[in-house]
């Protein structure tokens, strides 16, 4: 066992030194970041800032503009919802009466419809009914007297005359 100690401190020594290797890389490599970073840093301020302090000057120069546009713009809607709402009120009461007088033209029409019907059957019942009976009893009265004209003209050795067509249920008004 006594020979195994040197061969222990040996690998705890090689295991130092292997840790101090990665140490050493690891410092240069942090190293070479922050170098790294230190260029990006430059670049930042030299680029962004001014581009970012310029934007910060004209949304303070650009604010107060900005809230007389919202200030106008609710002020706006406000006033074209009012209009729209006086609009839709205007237009339902023009549908109302317009309903209204297609009501009151519908009952005229019907009225008038209806006092058309009601004359025509005065007039049917009034005139025409008489006018056929009249024209009926003046066709029977013709058809008497044709034939007896004409047994007469027969019996006299007359010539026979064509019978003239009596125009029937004539209609009169």
């Amino acid at each position: 066992m006594e020979n195994l100690i040197p061969l222990f401190i040996a690998l705890t020594g090689a295991a130092v030194l292997l840790q101090a290797g990665m140490l050493v890389a690891l410092y240069l490599s942090v190293r070479k970041s922050s170098v790294r970073m230190e260029a990006l840093a430059v670049e930042v301020k030299t680029k962004a800032l001014p581009a970012i302090e310029t934007a910060e000057a004209i949304l303070a120069e650009l604010r107060p503009k900005l809230t007389v546009i919202a200030d106008n713009l609710t002020e706006t809607t406000h006033s074209v919802r009012s209009q729209v709402e006086r609009l839709d009120a205007t237009v339902d009461d023009v549908v109302d009466r317009a309903r209204l007088q297609i009501i009151r033209a519908d009952e005229l029409l019907s009225r008038t419809l209806d006092r058309v019907e009601e004359t025509s059957e005065m007039v049917q019942r009034t005139v025409v009914s008489p006018v056929r009976q009249f024209s009926g009893l003046i066709q029977g009265v013709t058809a008497g007297i044709e034939f007896l004209l004409g047994n007469r003209s027969r019996r006299n050795g007359g010539s026979r005359e064509a019978r003239r067509p009596v125009p029937q249920d004539e209609m009169f008004i």
